[in-house]
């Protein structure tokens, strides 16, 4: 039982104890000077009448029957229950009895019972001069003391009722002032057992102080740990993958990137590979000095990452090289794309006279071999060389494009479609497995396959996603996705994993109604593995908190997908209580041979697991990198190489 609860009820208890006890004793006391007052009177009266009597016998000579005369118009004014005179003798010569009714007037019967009146009779003698005539024996009425003794005691009740409630309502507000507190010390605990960072003030109550401030000390330590674990990884990552001067990739994280593209479902349908060479650099560094010219390099990496929105960020390849891959939804946009680089290169070498670059491009497409790729664009920088500062030339072959281009209401009108929840045939899920060290399959990853033509083939996400997320239709996808995943694993009963889109955490409809189908369908949501990638992870990550806090005690498990670029907010994830990460593969691909990324994944791996976090890697594509990744700790692996494994 709650502690709040048994406050409340020992305070209840305790209320209602002291209730009874105060009526009783209050009762009882006034009993208790009921039965003096009615001892006396009885005794003053039967004094009095007697003294009556005998003057009234004095003077009427003894007259037998006034004495019955006056003792019934006593008994008729008065409050009596019995007047009796008897004769010296014993015998009886006047007696007046109330009736039953007029004896318990005013008082239930149980009370009376419960608290009786029985007070002795007063007595006194009756004398004619000095003969003795009788003695007088009066009892007055209890039934008017028991209904007193009963309206004092229902006011008194009420009073104290009263009272009590105004103690009840004061009580109830001091323990709301103690719950606060307390439950914003529970909530804290509650949170660090989901592995979520919160302080909360310290309250006023002694004892909870020093807890609180307990727990936020702890807080406090847990994140400047993480912090210095983040800066550490941040300071491999960079050691490792980034160039020292710009701050880009470095040529072997690029190209590792761009091998593992192919492997991602979110790859672009349509891209272009932009080699940019600085012009003359030996000639600049002699006319503006290493300084100038450093900086000059430093401004062009700043204007590429700020043009970056894709999914390989811009790499430096040797002293004078750039690449970066522009891509959109179509090909127009991706050559409009390849424009704006080249407008924000001019733009951020403008202050440096006689600094320019050479561009040259060639179509990206999955199918594509890298040295095939890097071969077309360097002979499209070799043309663009000769024509100039500035001049742009592209490989004339164009990538793979499975699907026509299409305006955005074709398209619309081909998702809408395909992604209505009735349609037969046109929507299917991929089963790629994770599995682990031992071989066991972790989860099938299942990617949404849709058929946009009549008789077509199921296109991969690649080709259609940007423009579902364009047409906003991505709260659809993922609803989509779930209802075939949580339909087979109802099924097989094997774990599958959906890619969730950031636009559908933004729509508290799309959660309410994703919770309210998991709740019905308790075995499937149990298998269910839900990921987000890793920039949606960290851009919203309040919202990734509140879908955690709803969908976890359905036994869902929550991760983030192509990992290790911002390794730096690890502390932040952890505050997200994920169940687990996935490595991009950029990381993943030829880390067999490379010992700086093999030291940065074994120490990210490690620092994640302390955080009770699975890790996984992406786009395994060979059995040397897979031992390798074994080597440094993962828990699973997804790519080319697994189904040798399985």
């Amino acid at each position: 039982m709650p502690l709040i609860r048994q406050l409340r009820l020992l305070l209840a208890a305790t209320m209602a104890i002291a209730l009874i006890g105060s009526v009783a004793v209050n009762a009882s006391a006034a009993r208790s000077y009921l039965l003096t007052q009615l001892q006396l009177k009885n005794n003053d009266n039967a004094q009095a009448l007697a003294l009556s009597l005998s003057l009234s016998l004095s003077s009427q000579q003894g007259d037998p029957a006034l004495l019955e005369l006056a003792i019934a118009a006593q008994f008729d004014t008065g409050s009596y229950e019995r007047i009796h005179l008897a004769t010296p003798g014993g015998a009886t010569l006047v007696d007046k009895r109330a009736s039953l009714e007029r004896s318990t007037l005013g008082a239930p019967a149980w009370f009376v019972k419960m608290l009786p009146i029985e007070v002795a009779a007063g007595v006194a003698q009756v004398t004619d001069g000095w003969r003795p005539v009788g003695t007088l024996t009066l009892a007055s009425a209890s039934g008017f003391a028991h209904a007193h003794l009963w309206q004092g005691t229902l006011r008194s009740t009420g009073w104290l009722l009263f009272v009590g409630g105004l103690a009840a309502v004061l009580a109830g507000l001091v323990l709301r002032r103690i719950q606060a507190p307390l439950n914003a010390t529970v909530a804290q605990a509650r949170a660090l057992s989901e592995r979520r960072f919160v302080t909360v003030p310290e309250p006023q109550v002694p004892e909870l102080r020093e807890v609180s401030h307990a727990m936020n000390a702890m807080v406090q330590r847990l994140q400047a740990v993480f912090g210095e674990q983040g800066a550490q990884l941040e300071a491999l990552r960079v050691q490792a993958q980034a160039d020292p001067l710009t701050g880009v990739s470095n040529r072997a994280h690029f190209f590792a990137g761009l091998q593992a593209l192919p492997l991602r479902d979110d790859a672009p349908p349509h891209a272009t590979l932009l080699l940019l060479r600085v012009r003359s650099l030996m000639q600049l560094n002699r006319q503006l000095g290493h300084g100038d010219v450093n900086a000059a390099l430093q401004a062009l990496a700043r204007a590429l990452q700020a043009r970056h929105t894709g999914l390989l960020p811009p790499g430096r390849l040797n002293g004078s090289d750039f690449a970066v891959l522009v891509h959109g939804p179509d090909a127009e946009a991706a050559l409009a794309e390849v424009a704006r680089h080249i407008d924000a290169v001019r733009s951020a070498l403008a202050a440096w006279p006689g600094a320019s670059v050479s561009v040259g491009g060639a179509a990206w497409a999955a199918d594509t071999p890298l040295p095939a790729l890097m071969q077309a664009a360097d002979a499209a920088l070799v043309r663009a060389e000769a024509r100039g500062d500035f001049a742009l030339a592209l490989d004339p072959t164009p990538g793979s494009v499975r699907v026509p281009p299409l305006g955005e209401a074709d398209w619309r009108q081909r998702l809408g479609r395909a992604l209505q929840p009735d349609a037969v045939g046109v929507a299917s899920l991929g089963a790629f497995p994770v599995v682990g060290r031992d071989g066991r399959l972790l989860h099938l990853e299942c990617p949404l396959r849709l058929r946009l033509v009549d008789g077509g083939p199921l296109e991969p996400a690649a080709h259609w996603l940007p423009w579902a997320l364009r047409c906003g239709l991505s709260t659809a996808v993922d609803g989509l996705a779930l209802a075939l995943a949580l339909a087979r694993s109802e099924a097989d009963g094997q774990p599958r994993c959906v890619n969730l889109a950031p636009d559908s955490l933004r729509d508290a409809g799309f959660v309410a109604g994703l919770r309210s189908q998991l709740q019905a369908q308790p075995r499937a949501a149990a298998l269910l593995w839900l990921e987000l990638a890793e920039p949606a992870a960290t851009a919203q990550l309040e919202l990734l908190r509140e879908l955690g806090r709803q969908l976890r005690p359905l036994g869902v498990k929550l991760g983030i997908e192509h990992a290790g670029a911002q390794v730096g907010g690890i502390a932040r994830l952890y505050e997200a209580g994920l169940d687990y990460v996935k490595l991009e593969a950029a990381l993943s691909s030829g880390i067999a041979g490379d010992t700086s990324r093999t030291s940065f994944v074994r120490g990210l791996v490690g620092t994640l697991k302390s955080l009770g976090m699975q890790v996984m890697a992406e786009g395994v594509a060979d059995a040397a990198d897979a031992q390798a990744l074994w080597a440094c700790g993962v828990d699973g692996i997804t790519g080319p190489a697994v189904p040798a494994m399985v």
